[in-house]
């Protein structure tokens, strides 16, 4: 029905380059928006092939357009460069490795594009496709991201919406990626969608004194933050299940020696939840909870929040399709379709804001996702199988004058209009500000 054979064929071509992709790039981990090696391996491999770029420049990452000489929609398929900061992995490199299996991703990235440039590889295709390696999908580091925020290099602090602020996926009606997944029992999963947060860093200031002699002379800022912990603790049991709601603090800064009150402290968390009003209700539940911690100590505290994922909403449609799809290539019996909504985050959730989008699990990694054990197991279906999916699923929506596609597109209702009205409403979780204003009367104001 799907062909799927014709694209499996053209992929498995190229199956030497795509298994030396994910072992150099697993073995050249990179963090968001340092991703430089990564990035010029995959130039070069897309250049060589003849593809022309339009790169980022100041940060790492491209894309290339695709077109069949068929009108029609345009369909994004990405790749996520990025590794995490992990030193306690087995197989870290200066402290990254690839525990969430971005590589492989890679990896299945150049197979796509090489079988691309086969002969016949879009006959009977309309409209086009663009290819993109996108850096800085996981939401760390953000001292660093930060610094090239106010340097001006970048607007936002997460990949995608730097790629869509830039303009780099304008045009585009509808993307997928496939992640690499970890289930041992299907080939391939499919769910409803998973959490969108925002992200905070929170430091307190208090006032420095001799802990032994006159710690009455201090304002502790380190049992300011451990106050403010505790009560985001007390927080949790107003979190509505449905809400699906996670906040999971971790301390960042807890003084600078024993023999003095901390006159610094510093906290980094997410906000998670399902739907953005639930994310905006729990951040202000949560400012509630520093500001008193502050309160209860005499200390200042100063919050910066961040935009980071959107909730992803898988499209309905596209749901469908892929499953008919990777049923025809692996049987429908290795596929895993559920109605789960996961409790993580990707911001391929923000590019679900504005048009349908696809983010299921290609299984072949084993250990524990962010874990010290994560690694790939089964390459073949985690980066081959992969390139044959994500080409088999793109002819499926652009053949027959991109009939699937636009049944996609056409069923969708986004969040957002446009761009412009997303990143309006978006911006509003950029802020930085201080929650208690201390008046020399001793009085204090709560600016939540």
């Amino acid at each position: 029905m799907f062909h799927t054979d014709k694209y499996a064929a053209l992929v498995a071509r190229h199956r030497e380059a795509i298994v030396a992709a994910e072992k150099y790039i697993w073995e050249h981990p990179e963090t968001g928006f340092k991703e430089w090696q990564t990035g010029a391996y995959l130039e070069k491999i897309f250049e060589d092939a003849g593809y022309t770029l339009t790169k980022a420049g100041n940060i790492p990452g491209f894309y290339t357009d695709i077109d069949t000489g068929r009108p029609g929609p345009r369909l994004l398929i990405i790749c996520e460069l990025d590794a995490i900061a992990m030193p306690h992995h087995f197989a870290a490199v200066d402290g990254c490795a690839h525990a969430c299996g971005h590589h492989a991703q890679c990896a299945a990235m150049v197979g796509i594009a090489l079988a691309l440039r086969e002969p016949g590889a879009l006959d009977g295709l309309s409209g086009s496709i663009r290819l993109a390696a996108v850096p800085a999908e996981e939401e760390i580091q953000l001292d660093f991201r930060d610094e090239l925020r106010r340097a001006g290099t970048i607007r936002y602090c997460g990949g995608k919406d730097e790629f869509l602020f830039r303009g780099y996926f304008d045009g585009v009606d509808l993307a997928y990626m496939f992640h690499t997944g970890t289930n041992p029992h299907s080939k391939l999963d499919i769910h409803d969608g998973c959490n969108g947060n925002i992200s905070k860093d929170i430091v307190f200031h208090g006032k420095a004194a001799h802990a032994g002699s006159f710690p009455q002379a201090g304002i502790n800022a380190l049992y300011a933050a451990t106050l403010t912990l505790n009560a985001i603790n007390a927080l949790r049991e107003t979190f509505p299940d449905k809400e699906n709601v996670r906040v999971h603090p971790i301390m960042t800064n807890g003084g600078d020696s024993v023999s003095v009150i901390p006159a610094e402290a510093a906290l980094s968390t997410l906000v998670r939840g399902n739907s953005l009003p639930s994310i905006a209700r729990t951040n202000r539940k949560v400012n509630r909870a520093i500001a008193s911690g502050a309160l209860a100590m005499g200390a200042t505290v100063t919050v910066t929040d961040h935009p980071g994922a959107c909730p992803l909403h898988n499209a309905p449609c596209l749901k469908e399709i892929a499953t008919d799809v990777m049923a025809e290539l692996v049987g429908r019996e290795n596929l895993n379709i559920t109605h789960n909504f996961g409790g993580g985050s990707t911001d391929m959730g923000n590019l679900s804001c504005l048009m349908p989008v696809l983010h299921p699990y290609i299984s072949g990694a084993a250990g524990a996702s962010h874990g010290n054990d994560f690694r790939i197991a089964d390459v073949e279906n985690a980066c081959v199988v992969s390139a044959e999916g994500q080409l088999s699923l793109a002819a499926a929506l652009l053949s027959d004058d991109a009939r699937l596609a636009r049944k996609v597109v056409d069923t969708y209702e986004p969040l957002y209009p446009n761009k412009e009205a997303y990143f309006a409403d978006w911006d509003k979780y950029m802020a930085e500000h201080d929650l208690l204003i201390w008046g020399e009367d001793g009085s204090v104001t709560v600016n939540l």
